[in-house]
């Protein structure tokens, strides 16, 4: 097998795995139980959450464990547009957002919110002037991702926080794609709300976090009830997917620059390797160092994933949420036709190998020579 679609999802590293185990078997608490396994599982559901704010370089009580990125975006969109509910009904997007950020912006605008979505260029980048240019008076939220998750654009989000001061819109940003790949940290970032996610960085699926900064104090919790996460997120808190998200940050915390440089490596040996491909186009700019999307242009791209799959080879057709229709962000980008439709992303982890690369590389230009492109 020749795994190469990690910005869709990771393998639960090994070290994770058994931590979770521990937890279910041995710590597993109610953590807002009072006897002493309740509180040993509080303790360490603390002990989780001080090194989720390690890696954002935050407070510990600014961090609030959710089931996913899909959720952390929903409720800080929301809870924005609820704080600034006196300033105005207008948000600030881009359109090559994550689905979870675009539909709820669409949910809201049958609410009667009016939202600005911003086009890239044709290499997908988007300016802070451009996003500021938008701000009005009555701009409640601006909401701008940090990594894009189909091109490896990284976007400049301190540079908006800068030029929203002053300003009452609050700023958040999914930085689910960039979180410890591509290394900020949450007080000079400048963002109100951020969002990420463990099944990108080798934790499981069905755990995430939330940053909620000093400007969203007064945030609207998310679910009432048994008062969990300070009463913002009620709820049994999942110790064990939270035990794993942590332990994978940790590795990350510890291992980070050596696998910054592996994926950087990656990345640049997958862009030499496929630069060889006779017709084939690179899409975006790849700033951040796990992602490449590349085109052959009038070669659909689900016959490409298809045939690749059949080979074991494994990448995506643009975002892993898109489901078999054509990519927004390339719609964004506006490219054309056939070069948006045959376009694939290649994505890399820790695990990643040149022997990977190389597969995916051959595959390809047999694909090209074998295959009758699209008319």
């Amino acid at each position: 097998m020749h795994y190469l679609d990690y910005a869709a999802t990771t393998p639960v590293e090994p070290a994770v795995a058994e931590e979770m185990v521990r937890v279910m078997t041995e710590g597993f608490g109610n953590p807002s139980a009072q006897y002493a396994l309740g509180r040993a599982a509080r303790d360490r559901l603390e002990a989780d959450r001080q090194v989720l704010a390690r890696a954002l370089d935050c407070r510990r009580e600014q961090v609030v464990f959710t089931s996913c990125g899909t959720e952390g975006d929903n409720w800080a969109i929301r809870a924005a547009l609820w704080q600034n509910r006196r300033v105005g009904k207008h948000i600030v997007t881009t359109a090559v957002e994550h689905s979870a950020v675009l539909e709820t912006l669409r949910a809201l605008e049958g609410e009667g919110y009016t939202v600005t979505r911003l086009r890239p260029d044709s290499q997908g980048n988007i300016s802070a002037a451009q996003v500021l240019e938008a701000v009005r008076e009555d701009t409640a939220l601006v909401t701008v991702m940090l990594v894009n998750n189909e091109t490896g654009n990284r976007y400049p989000v301190e540079e908006i926080a800068a030029g929203l001061r002053g300003r009452p819109a609050l700023l958040h940003t999914d930085a689910v794609q960039g979180f410890l790949k591509v290394p900020f940290s949450a007080r000079t970032l400048g963002a109100d709300f951020i969002t990420v996610s463990g099944h990108k960085l080798g934790a499981p699926k069905g755990v995430g976090a939330l940053y909620i900064g000093g400007r969203a104090a007064n945030t609207r919790p998310l679910l009432c009830g048994g008062g969990q996460e300070r009463g913002l997120r009620s709820g049994t808190e999942a110790t064990a997917q939270i035990a794993g998200f942590a332990r994978a940050v940790s590795l990350w915390l510890e291992q980070g620059e050596e696998r910054r440089a592996h994926l950087a490596w990656c990345r640049d040996y997958a862009r030499q390797r496929l630069g060889e491909i006779e017709g084939l186009t690179f899409v975006g700019q790849a700033q951040a160092p796990h992602i490449l999307s590349v085109s052959l242009p009038g070669y659909p791209s689900q016959n490409i994933v298809t045939d690749l799959g059949e080979q074991g080879i494994y990448v995506s057709a643009g975002s892993a949420c898109h489901k078999g229709k054509l990519s927004h962000v390339l719609s964004a980008m506006g490219l054309p036709k056939r070069t948006a439709a045959g376009t694939v992303r290649l994505s890399f982890g820790p695990a990643t190998t040149r022997e990977d690369i190389d597969a995916a590389a051959e595959a390809l230009d047999r694909h090209r020579q074998m295959r009758f492109p699209m008319l």
